[in-house]
């Protein structure tokens, strides 16, 4: 699995620059609008639709050569976008930005397609005690690699940034994107698991979608997607336009995100697999409302715009996102039969990346239909971006009580995870580090 690690550093030094902060912050320097920037973030979940035509496909090509087409295709479609800021001198600010969105379409699309067959693989050369572990370390590698990526880009983009200072950010995307192609490359191929007789033909995609365990798991996570779907964009738009941070200084305090999504390694380690996914989300849900509270609080003018804040504001986001997708996936690894794995993971990533790429276009014309309007009311200034943060608070708060209804036989309460979190892991770290005669 030492190429499967390397390979989430090397693709979230390029992901991370094409599909986050650096090209929000491009596309706002065009002119983009709320909406149209949650379009560029609601574009790479939305377009995760076409996993399922494509899943008919995975077991005929294999998992390894499936992955690889889609992968090699959206690195040449970074490279592409690498050329755009360099059009300024014969395109104006509308057409360059017709242009990237149509090459993020491209690129997103070909994503959309390949992953059909990335966690199927995954599930089938992970055993299951060790997939909470892989997790784990899976994330802690895209949490340093991000962090990195954001560090880079924060440098790059410092004091005023000019296009070519975005081209040259852009193709450094694509030569990382090459060369995770590498490890990819040298993973082993699976087989898939063996079709009952008769198994051909139309998928029952609704019985599929209807499996008590199943369903439920679908329900938490669609909720959770529909909340978080439009923070990472609009977190970074507020940053920009309200508190009036410049791009390196936004860059470098959303880098802080990974760091906290790097800490998830010492909270859970391989406690996931014997604590279970359910009270880790359970948890993690009951963290967000905090968050979410102390972001509505600085919209609404009640605490005031100190970077402190907004740093330890950014670390928790990090670390409890990075809990919450690691749950869920370790969750429905668990509860996905091996039969149907390759149709149940398309429909659960169809499904669930719908909520993720709706959500910001949505909030995107809540922040829009709100525009310049103000009031205050319970001590706060309900303006758009505090309507915004108030509203994803609610849906959280739901996300929280459907944590409740998932079904995991061996997973412990969440008091054990608290228990052992808070009191027995502090306990053997004090043990490692006293001197001993």
């Amino acid at each position: 699995m030492n190429n499967a690690y390397l390979f989430a550093v090397f693709n979230a030094l390029s992901f991370q620059v094409i599909l986050n902060s650096p090209m929000v912050l491009y596309a706002k320097g065009l002119g983009a609008s709320a909406t149209v920037l949650g379009i560029i973030a609601g574009m790479t979940p939305l377009l995760v639709i076409f996993q399922i035509p494509a899943s008919a496909h995975v077991d005929r090509i294999g998992y390894r050569r499936f992955v690889l087409a889609g992968w090699g295709t959206r690195v040449a479609f970074i490279f592409g976008m690498a050329l755009v800021p360099l059009t300024g001198a014969f395109l104006d600010a509308t057409t360059q930005l017709v242009l990237m969105l149509s090459l993020l379409f491209g690129f997103n699309l070909s994503r959309g397609i390949s992953s059909c067959a990335w966690l199927p693989w995954l599930t089938t050369l992970v055993p299951e005690s060790l997939r909470g572990r892989y997790l784990v370390r899976d994330a802690a590698s895209v949490n340093v690699s991000s962090f990195v990526s954001f560090l880079l880009s924060a440098a790059c983009l410092a004091h005023d940034p000019q296009a070519w200072q975005f081209a040259a950010l852009f193709a450094f995307s694509g030569l990382m994107g090459a060369a995770s192609l590498v490890y990819l490359n040298r993973m082993p191929d699976a087989e898939p698991p063996a079709q009952p007789p008769g198994s051909k033909g139309r998928v029952p995609w609704l019985e599929l979608a209807r499996m008590p365990a199943f369903r439920k798991l679908l329900r938490s996570v669609i909720v959770w997607f529909v909340g978080y779907g439009g923070l990472s964009a609009f977190t970074v738009v507020y940053l920009k336009t309200e508190a009036l941070l410049t791009e390196g200084t936004i860059l470098a305090v959303t880098s802080v995100s990974f760091l906290g999504g790097l800490s998830s390694l010492w909270i859970l380690g391989s406690r996931l697999d014997h604590l279970g996914s359910k009270p880790v989300l359970r948890f993690s849900f009951a963290m967000w409302l905090v968050i979410v509270a102390g972001w509505l609080a600085l919209a609404g003018g009640v605490a005031p715009v100190r970077l402190s804040f907004i740093l330890a504001l950014q670390f928790f986001m990090g670390l409890f996102a990075s809990l919450v997708n690691m749950a869920n996936t370790r969750l429905a690894m668990a509860v996905i039969p091996a039969m149907a794995r390759s149709h149940c993971f398309a429909l659960y990533s169809v499904l669930t990346s719908l909520a993720c790429g709706l959500a910001p276009v949505l909030w995107g014309l809540l922040i829009d239909a709100v525009g310049a309007r103000e009031a205050v009311w319970l001590g706060v200034e309900w303006n758009r971006y505090a309507v915004f943060f108030a509203a994803v608070w609610l849906v959280l708060a739901a996300a929280f009580g459907t944590a409740r209804a998932l079904e995991e036989p061996k997973a412990a309460s969440m008091e054990a995870l608290l228990r052992e979190i808070l009191i027995q892991s502090p306990q053997r770290m004090w043990l490692r580090l006293w001197p001993r005669s």
